[in-house]
This record gives structure tokens, C-alpha cells and sequence, in this order.
């Protein structure tokens, strides 16, 4: 007999916390979670029920004002594993994501979970991120990432997702998501998006953190072996009006003097001015 897929209800916490206990040994949800995720969550939990028993469940959560949904917990029991389940669960949640117009499912896995991995890859799922001491263990987690939404101008470049960790880094992000596009299996870690903010950041101010120049950025993606073309619509280092000191703004111009001393030693293709020309970019194949 084929499982029933349906959204979970109150009634089957025992069903689910009794699946969370055989599934997991740490990190598991409670009863509460459950009747969070059931009742007010913004999102779904499908069980899969073969008569009075459950099989599994899982559990996607969606991100208001975003196109990303996540997949946060999926359990199989042990009776159903190596039946197919898994993938029937992943498309009926994948269906959901759909169904909120999202175009990305990202997930969370166990490094040390190989089956698990291997379910999600052959189902099409990306790694694009280790995360170092994700689990009330201590163990790491890989981040995985499939688009569930194919536009019809999609380009042949994937882009993986790489959300920045910290309020001053959205450049290293960037470069991060850039370089994972380019170089297939290449891992976008926290630790590589601080390292690039140090190479790049400019900026010195009393308080805060200082944000990347284009110059910084440039030299970090050459000296990982990418090849550069950096367009920029003004000469001189940026964000000196944001700072009041003469001595600062000296510190400022000096490291910004070094970075344009050190791209001269490089093949970074430079431009100073000039449209951006987008649409014709796009159309040769750019990807943004």
C-alpha cells in the first residue's frame, strides 16, 4: 500500500516525537516546535502515513520577501528507509516551495551523514558551504542549495546563495557568490568572506566596521586565480565624506594608494568611467 502525503495536524505529535527520538540523537525538536511549526509557522509540515503508522516527515520553512524557502528537518523511519521516500518527500516539499513562489530550497546536513548527502545530490542539490560547529555536538554541516524554478531566460551559469554574516561584508558575499558560480565544488565559508573583508576593507572610523573598496575586492578575486575586469565610475578611495578625522582620511588614502600599487603588478583589466552598459552585458552572456 502506498503512503498517504498529507500536512500534519496537533494530533500526530506523539507519532512525530516518538520518529524524532529513533530518527535523531541531538538537535531534536521538541513538542513545542512541532505545534509551532503545525499551527503558526510560516510553512509546511507533510507527514507520510501508511495506515495508523507514520513514515516520515518533513518540514519547509518560507522567508517573507525572498524567492528562498528552506528545508529544515526531514525524518525517515527505519522501516521505510530504501523505499523511495525520501525523494517523494523532497518533491512534495519541493511542490510546496513552488506553490510560494519561491525558486531556491536550501538545506542543512550533517557532514557526517553521507546518505543523507547522497539523497540530496541525486535529487539535485548543490554544495556551496561548509559551516564549522552547526550541531549541539559540535559537528560541522554542509550547506546544500537546488533552484526549484526555472525562468525561461535562465542563464547557464548557477549562481549559488551565500547570505553575509555580518552587517559589513556584503562585498566578500558577493565575491563569494561569484566565485562558487565560476568554479564548480568550490565551498563558500565564513571564514573565507572575513579573510576577503580583511584584504579589501578601506575604511577607518571611530566606531564600526569599515566596508571593501572595488580595488580590495579586485586584488582578493586576482589572487585567487580569477581573471578581473574592474570598472569603476571615480578615481580615488571611496567613503571619505563618512569620516571627519584628516588623520583617518590619510590612513584611508594610503591603503588605497597600496591597492592601486599592487593592482599595477597584476593583469586586472581597469576602467574609470563610462556606462555600465547592462543590457548589452546580459545579452553576451553576463550574469549578474
Amino acid at each position: 500500500m502506498n503512503p498517504v502525503f498529507r500536512l500534519a495536524v496537533v494530533e500526530d505529535l506523539p507519532a512525530l516525537l516518538a520518529l524524532e527520538q529513533q530518527c535523531f540523537t541531538t538537535d531534536r525538536l521538541t513538542s513545542r516546535s512541532f505545534q509551532w511549526m503545525i499551527t503558526r509557522a510560516h510553512g509546511r509540515l507533510l507527514v507520510a502515513q501508511r495506515g495508523e503508522q507514520l513514515l516520515g516527515y518533513a518540514v519547509v520553512l518560507f522567508h517573507r520577501g525572498t524567492s528562498l524557502a528552506r528545508l529544515y528537518s526531514i525524518a525517515i523511519a527505519e522501516q521505510a528507509r530504501g523505499s523511495g521516500l525520501g525523494k517523494q518527500l523532497l518533491e512534495r516539499i519541493e511542490a510546496c516551495a513552488l506553490e510560494h513562489d519561491c525558486a531556491y530550497l536550501r538545506l542543512e546536513v550533517r557532514i557526517d551523514n553521507p546518505a543523507a548527502i547522497a539523497l540530496y545530490e541525486r535529487n539535485g542539490y548543490r554544495r556551496f558551504a561548509l559551516i564549522h560547529d552547526y550541531y549541539q555536538d559540535h559537528a560541522d554541516a554542509l550547506r546544500l542549495e537546488k533552484r526549484i524554478l526555472q525562468h525561461r531566460d535562465s542563464r547557464n551559469i548557477n549562481v549559488p546563495w551565500y547570505a553575509q554574516t555580518t552587517d559589513f561584508t556584503c562585498g566578500p558575499a558577493c565575491l563569494l557568490m561569484a566565485m562558487g558560480a565560476l568554479q564548480a565544488g568550490r565551498m563558500l565559508e565564513r571564514r573565507e568572506e572575513l579573510q576577503i573583508w580583511r584584504e579589501a576593507t578601506t575604511v577607518f572610523m571611530t566606531s564600526g566596521h569599515g566596508g571593501c573598496s572595488p580595488q580590495g575586492l579586485a586584488l582578493a578575486a586576482a589572487r585567487r586565480g580569477f581573471r578581473v575586469r574592474l570598472q569603476v565610475s571615480m578615481a580615488g578611495p571611496l567613503f571619505l565624506d563618512g569620516v571627519r578625522d584628516e588623520h583617518k582620511k590619510d590612513v584611508m588614502r594610503l591603503v588605497h594608494e597600496e591597492f592601486m600599487a599592487q593592482l599595477g603588478t597584476t593583469d586586472v583589466e581597469q576602467v574609470l568611467g563610462g556606462p555600465l552598459d547592462l543590457p548589452r552585458v546580459l545579452n553576451d552572456g553576463g550574469q549578474p
